[in-house]
């Protein structure tokens, strides 16, 4: 029994109807209510289950732990959708200059629009050979190019394919040549994929120096900073403790307070500013790669894993072989 999509529509209209088009936008083919119904149901189970966690090791309390972990859940079905959106839209923009170029040729062959337009929709193109199928069912029936071809931007998110179908219309209604039209988009189209070809080739050595840093660079500074406060912090102790005795001499006017920092903080610290630095470093890199901060984020789960886990190996390291000298 689907339990799923009745929860799913007990959201608000106007969230339903955004998070519909998200959906068709998406290569998702799933009913967008049921969809909004298992993240509900998943993301208050996550965050149940995350808030206990946290709170039985005193790290937050269950109050503020539940929500953290639910939006952090839902976050993770909007990125998810969010990236099967821009995956959607890069693919038509990849194969659209071919697509166009056929239809071209198809109509210099002396075909029909509809005709050439329905010949044209091979199915390599994916998504975009589903839309030139509906276009030209529709614009067989009577119904208009131009209005056709603009309600391919309800299914697919593309600013190029967007751009082109403007062309293609006031082409159309300016009665110009559409074959000589369409290879001049493909070829337009195929030498801006080239240019961003070349300069995503130019900024690889700048992501490649920000992955290095963000995934070795910082965890082992910050494994060995760890290692120095707390060693600091244990001699300063050890200090002190003898502080007492020292004072009994009326020449040596020394005094020191109480240390306060403690190795879980540090470590909680650490753990922190590198889950913040990976977030942002992700981000930064899909926007100097390919121009997008979206692009990025496929990068942050591996910078999570490796530089949390270096700073972890390397605190270990550094207390396996240094620890027994310093009696930590």
């Amino acid at each position: 029994m689907d339990i799923l999509t009745p929860i799913g529509r007990l959201f608000p209209k106007e969230i339903s109807r955004k998070f519909h088009q998200l959906i068709k936008y998406s290569e998702i083919q799933v009913n967008p209510d049921k969809v909004l119904g298992f993240a509900l149901i998943t993301g208050l189970l996550f965050g149940f289950f995350g808030g206990y966690i946290v709170s039985i090791f005193n790290i937050l309390p269950f109050i503020f732990g539940f929500p953290i972990f639910f939006i952090v859940f839902q976050l993770v079905i909007y990125v998810w959708i969010m990236l099967s959106i821009d995956s959607k839209a890069r693919f038509v923009e990849n194969v659209l200059p071919d697509a166009l170029q056929l239809m071209s040729s198809n109509i210099r062959a002396g075909l029909t629009t509809d005709r050439a337009l329905l010949l044209a929709a091979r199915p390599e193109f994916g998504p975009l050979s589903l839309e030139i199928k509906r276009v030209g069912r529709e614009t067989m029936t009577g119904k208009s190019l131009d209005e056709s071809l603009k309600k391919m931007k309800e299914s697919i998110k593309s600013e190029t394919l967007e751009k082109t179908i403007e062309l293609i219309t006031v082409s159309i209604k300016s009665g110009g040549k559409l074959a000589d039209l369409l290879d001049q988009i493909a070829n337009d189209l195929r030498e801006q994929q080239i240019i961003q070809k070349e300069i995503s080739a130019s900024v690889l050595m700048y992501v490649l120096f920000i992955f290095i840093a963000i995934g070795f660079g910082a965890p082992l500074l910050f494994s060995m900073s760890s290692f120095l406060v707390k060693m600091l912090v244990k001699n300063m102790t050890l200090i002190s403790s003898e502080l007492p005795e020292l004072q009994q001499i009326e020449d040596i006017p020394i005094s020191m307070g109480s240390i306060n920092i403690s190795s879980e903080f540090i470590r909680n610290f650490a753990i922190i500013s590198l889950a913040s630095t990976s977030i942002f470093g992700s981000l930064i890199i899909g926007l100097i790669w390919k121009g997008d901060e979206k692009s990025g984020i496929k990068f942050l789960p591996i910078l999570l894993l490796l530089s949390i886990g270096l700073f972890l190996l390397g605190s270990f390291v550094l207390e396996f072989f240094f620890g027994e000298m310093m009696e930590f």
